[in-house]
């Protein structure tokens, strides 16, 4: 924890201050708020308050973190990122959970745990934010647990699957057209049976499966146009292999960044996926000796990982072979000033998401609870991006193109990107001429990116049909 720039920041707790001044450090970022609920209990295991996260945005300007506990789901309104406000919170069947993760699709979202019984699938409409959220299914017929989930178009991918019709399987996919009524599409040992022991995590892009499958290593998969998964790559038995946890793909899908869990203090690995017949592990990088990477995530050509007891750590990897440190705040302040990393080390960031159109990021600390972060240093990303010299029109969209004028750059200037309400990447492009072609765009609202050197201009625009 040596050589780091030190803040001294007021925590609080429903926009109250307390009257203890936590000491956090950090570099190129700073703190714009923490939120937390005083009456969450911590589960007796390791003392975790607080785990899986994501954020949504509705379209119109509000920005929510959704934030798992050991009793249940917060919905936390922070469009207002230095004031932030509960709006909810939907209890799980249970309480002392080590695990909930939470994923959207449209305005709904879908919260899991892989905690013993009793346990359920949640899903929860969040049209009616800000005032409050809607539980619309709460079963467990379907399935009672899963490690993990992610949602990739339509599809709800879900990794180590138990109980319910589903009954036990590594990793399963289901059709969520209609998003209050899951239905299975097929489990991996439908293709292939005895493969390995079960996924903890997946990043999927396009229905292509980059499944962390703890120590049986990195699976890659196809779910093709038959919904069977095809086998593309494996990479396993390679040099000081640890648990694999989970993974992000670049923008530019030529590069996995992934973080393996156990044991404590293990690199992040970058590795080469241009030929996934021939997986390559290209470097490795920690932040700190002993500070072990939990959930990786990439924005452009920044890398954001919560890391277990040293918060968030932000790399450019513009250069995949040679990640650059630039920025950090450490969420767990409760590190002691020797630097020395408690064990066991389930302590600190478990998540984070960097896709709120504002370009603020949130973070969740397991014992702290949620912080909201101002990156802009880093990425370049600033709040409440000046819009006026640039024009984006027709908005809404009724045919295939969107066109953009701009008063103070040359077309040839940009490239740009197109995301969903969920901050999935859809398009990107270097910009050739005034116009952007959207005819593979479905019915809904998503956010446009203008990039030159930095981002100067995000706006958000409605495709109808």
């Amino acid at each position: 924890m040596k050589n780091k720039r030190i803040l001294v920041l007021i925590a609080m707790s429903f926009g109250t201050a307390i009257t203890t001044a936590q000491t956090y450090v950090s570099q190129n970022i700073t703190k714009l708020s923490t939120w937390f609920d005083p009456a969450v209990v911590p589960e007796p295991s390791y003392g975790i308050k607080y785990n899986g996260m994501w954020g949504w945005h509705d379209g119109a300007g509000n920005e929510y973190a959704i934030v798992g506990s050991t009793a249940g789901t917060y919905f936390v309104n922070v469009t207002n990122p230095t004031a932030p406000v509960q709006c909810d919170f939907v209890a799980g069947r249970r309480t002392n959970c080590i695990w909930h993760e939470v994923k959207t699709y449209q305005n709904y979202c879908y919260i899991v745990s892989d905690d013993a019984s009793p346990n359920s699938l949640i899903i929860v409409d969040m049209s009616y934010l800000p005032d409050s959220v809607h539980v619309v299914y709460d079963e467990n017929t379907l399935f009672e647990r899963a490690h993990t989930i992610w949602v990739d178009g339509s599809h709800l991918y879900c990794a180590s699957v138990n109980g319910g019709s589903v009954v036990n399987s590594g990793m399963a996919v289901f059709d969520i057209s209609n998003p209050v009524a899951p239905v299975l599409i097929r489990k991996i040992e439908d293709d292939y049976p005895g493969l390995f022991s079960y996924a903890h995590d997946m990043y999927v892009r396009n229905d292509t499966v980059f499944a962390s499958c703890g120590y049986d290593g990195l699976y890659i998969f196809k779910l093709d146009a038959n919904n069977h998964f095809v086998s593309l790559g494996l990479l396993d038995n390679y040099f000081n292999q640890g648990y694999n946890h989970s993974s992000a793909l670049s923008r530019d899908g030529h590069t996995l960044y992934f973080c393996e869990e156990v044991p404590d203090g293990h690199p992040v690995r970058s590795v080469d996926v241009t030929d996934l017949s021939n997986i390559n592990i290209l470097t490795t990088f920690v932040s700190q000796v002993g500070a072990t990477p939990h959930n990786p995530f990439i924005i452009g050509d920044f890398l954001f990982i919560a890391y277990y007891q040293d918060g968030l750590q932000v790399y450019n990897i513009s250069n995949p072979l040679l990640p650059v440190k630039v920025g950090f705040f450490d969420t767990y302040w409760q590190n002691d000033a020797s630097g020395t990393f408690q064990s066991p080390a389930y302590k600190g960031a478990w998540g984070a998401y960097p896709w709120l159109p504002s370009g603020n990021m949130i973070v969740s600390d397991m014992q702290n609870g949620l912080f909201v972060l101002d990156v802009s240093v880093v990425t370049g990303i600033k709040n409440n991006l000046a819009t006026n010299n640039v024009l984006l029109y027709p908005n809404p969209a009724n045919n295939n193109f969107l066109t953009i004028n701009s008063t103070t750059k040359y077309y040839s200037d940009f490239r740009y990107e197109i995301m969903n309400a969920n901050g999935q990447l859809l398009q990107q492009d270097k910009l050739t001429d005034s116009q952007i072609e959207i005819r593979n765009l479905s019915a809904g609202v998503y956010t446009l990116r203008l990039i030159d050197n930095n981002i100067i201009s995000v706006q958000k625009f409605v495709r109808s049909k």
